[in-house]
């Protein structure tokens, strides 16, 4: 991106009933563009850029039964939805957009809500590694 060295990243909008998600997804974008060292994180106020992320979606879907029982699952896939907006600090101009979708999959046991849980940072991290390299191309 020309002209663009710095980058600020607010938190996150979360329009799902997931709870915290908002700040797990914030943070792990943030690692992500540290990690690859193409733009430095900043404050808002000293950012050329800032990166506006709204949390679309968190699904949980069926991917495997188990054996002689199709009604009881034994492999869920999780997927997460991000939308990323790029836009000038001052003017809010949008600089670009894109929609990113996170995937992983887990196994059941005894308590699915603490896998799923589990199973979240796995699938934030597919998506901010897909958006950062949107990014870090220059889209």
């Amino acid at each position: 991106m020309k002209g663009i060295q710095r980058v600020a990243v607010p938190i996150f909008k979360n329009t799902t009933i997931t709870p915290d998600v908002q700040a797990l997804a914030t943070t792990t974008v943030i690692k992500e563009i540290q990690q690859d060292g193409t733009y430095q994180v900043t404050a808002v106020d000293e950012a050329d850029a800032i990166v506006v992320g709204t949390i679309v979606s968190v699904e949980r879907t069926k991917a495997r039964s188990l054996q002689g029982n199709v009604l009881a699952s034994a492999e869920f896939n999780l997927r997460i939805t991000i939308d990323f907006r790029i836009e000038r600090p001052v003017t809010g101009q949008l600089m670009a957009s894109r929609t990113v979708e996170g995937a992983t999959s887990f196994f059941v046991g005894n308590d699915i809500f603490t896998q799923e849980r589990g199973a979240i940072p796995l699938a934030v991290e597919d998506a901010a590694v897909q958006f950062v390299s949107f990014l870090s191309e220059g889209w």
